[in-house]
């Protein structure tokens, strides 16, 4: 017997918490110079009317730098520093040479939830938005970076102002935890700690190498308006507060996500999600995405893509979509992956604003039947074998034949798999025979 279960009462942020109008004023204010950096963007560059880049990876070239600081009437340096800012809050996306307008620019002015949603996409990237000093070790970088939410964690739940000393031993606390559990448990006896030939203890990080990356951390947060720093104390803004407590409602939903997938791995939690519909399924991700830094989310995700497992390829670009534009460099790097590349395809025809009815026609004719076979694997292995019959109809050739023809044409590895249980499937006879011939013939190599 199905049971539902009760649904969660809609969190309410802690008391004295502005209203979302509030925020997004505050949001929008913070923006501002993005925003309008941005708006230049989008009537001074584009197709046919100038390059916004020199090297096709959103870093603006000289001459749309100094162009751009002469019709705005500000610094090069502060153009750039802008430009970032909107990139980085999605307020402007860079395709190749082209920059356009993203959707939360042409929201800004009337939807308050795409202010807000821009907002925290900067915050969650303070540390590509202003990069840590020279001369420090980027594993240290990376452990402040991973600490960091805890720190935001402890201001936020303190609701005024903490000592930056208190917090340095918090961070340092939270990096020591991070080394240990890296620390991987040798197989066999483990000598006592001063015995000849033990491993020694992961080394307790110290106040002298964390200081200046705390230093670092705060003021980037504070930069992009997160908190306020002085008197040798930090405080959260209130959109600061505000996001932190968002991230925590997101771990908490998280936890009790439906299928409790939670702490599975990329693999674990598609397998989990393979039997799920689709709207259960995207709560799942959604849940999955929430706990993890979402760089090493996508790399997890797109690692389980390239496996063998055809459902787990396009499950894992379905979760793919639930992160949306952070994953945009990922997934366009894998575009030389033969494997991957029709799933990508599609990802980023969908992401660039087409209807996911009409985004099928970026394929070329190869690539779609590779992914027809792709799709045809996945139902072979996991669904029932009606499914595979109507999948027939998906195919974009106009008869069997011309499909068979096709399919063993592109050299999928699993073709034979495919035409032995559609054969096996299909009701037709003279049909399966067909089929089963070309099965044949893959797999002898013959014609």
């Amino acid at each position: 017997m199905n049971q539902r279960r009760p649904r969660r009462p809609a969190p309410r942020p802690p008391e004295g918490t502005p209203a979302r109008s509030e925020l997004a004023g505050m949001a929008r204010s913070g923006l501002a110079d993005a925003a309008r950096v941005a708006r230049w963007a989008d009537s001074a560059l584009g197709p046919g009317r100038g390059s916004a880049t020199a090297d096709g990876k959103a870093t603006l070239s000289d001459a749309t730098a100094a162009h751009a600081a002469r019709e705005l009437g500000l610094p090069v340096a502060k153009v750039r520093a802008d430009w970032d800012t909107a990139r980085l809050a999605g307020l402007v996306e860079v395709h190749g040479g082209t920059a356009r307008p993203g959707w939360r620019l042409r929201a800004w002015n009337r939807d308050d939830s795409a202010v807000l949603r821009g907002w925290v996409a900067l915050f969650d990237a303070w540390s590509l938005a202003h990069p840590e000093p020279a001369g420090h070790e980027p594993g240290a970088v990376a452990e402040v970076v991973s600490a960091m939410p805890q720190v935001l964690s402890f201001l936020q739940l303190s609701a005024g102002p903490v000592p930056v000393a208190q917090l340095l031993d918090l961070l340092e606390q939270r990096v020591t935890e991070l080394r240990t559990e890296r620390c991987e448990v040798p197989y066999g006896p483990r000598l006592e700690p001063g015995t000849p030939g033990a491993e020694p203890d992961p080394a307790p990080a110290t106040d002298t190498a964390l200081a200046p990356l705390l230093d670092w951390a705060l003021h980037a947060l504070a930069a992009v308006g997160a908190l306020t720093c002085g008197d040798g104390q930090a405080t959260l803004t209130p959109l600061g507060s505000w996001a932190v407590w968002v991230k925590l409602e997101q771990i908490c939903v998280a936890a009790q996500s439906p299928a409790g997938n939670i702490e599975q791995s990329a693999e674990g939690m598609l397998r989990g999600c393979g039997r799920l519909r689709p709207n259960a399924a995207r709560a799942e991700y959604r849940a999955w995405l929430a706990a993890r830094p979402v760089g090493s989310a996508v790399a997890e995700l797109l690692g389980a893509a390239r496996g063998e497992d055809a459902l787990l390829r396009g499950l894992a670009f379905e979760a793919l979509r639930v992160v949306g534009a952070p994953a945009e460099p990922d997934v366009r790097g894998v575009l030389d992956e033969p494997t991957l590349r029709p799933y990508a395809l599609l990802w980023l025809a969908e992401h660039d604003g087409a209807d996911p009815e009409d985004a099928h026609e970026v394929l070329t004719r190869p690539e779609a039947t590779w992914l027809w076979v792709d799709t045809a694997a996945a139902v072979a292995d996991h669904g029932e074998a009606p499914l595979l019959v109507r999948h027939l109809e998906s195919a974009v050739q106009a008869t069997v034949p011309a499909l068979l023809d096709e399919v063993r044409a592109v050299g999928h590895p699993r073709t034979v798999q495919v035409l032995v249980a559609l054969a096996a499937a299909h009701p037709d006879p003279a049909l399966a025979k067909a089929v089963r011939r070309a099965a044949f013939q893959v797999h002898t190599g013959g014609s």
